[in-house]
């Protein structure tokens, strides 16, 4: 008799217990494999508002916008930050 869900809660020894993310230069460990952005937006104390829009740094790249709904794979040395949202531009 087999039984296939032994490997249930048993560690991948391929993938690390907890990641360690930066958002504003602020270190968080994470033990999930992947976070909403509005799971991100949560860890800071208090949580990002609103206000603010959080963005993926991208090495050599364009920084990418994380929407509330963007599923973002964890992995170690990710980085984050925040800008304002919405930028007042200069009256006439």
């Amino acid at each position: 008799m087999s039984d296939n869900h032994d490997d249930h809660g048993k560690e991948h020894p391929d993938r690390p217990k907890a990641f360690e993310i930066k958002i504003d230069r602020t270190t968080y460990k994470v033990q999930e494999p992947a976070l909403t952005g509005a799971q991100l937006r949560t860890l800071p104390e208090p949580d990002i508002g609103p206000d603010r829009d959080l963005f993926e740094v991208v090495p050599g790249g364009s920084d990418q916008k994380i929407d509330d709904a963007t599923k973002v794979e964890m992995r170690n040395g990710l980085r984050f930050f925040t800008a304002p949202a919405q930028i007042n531009p200069g009256r006439d």
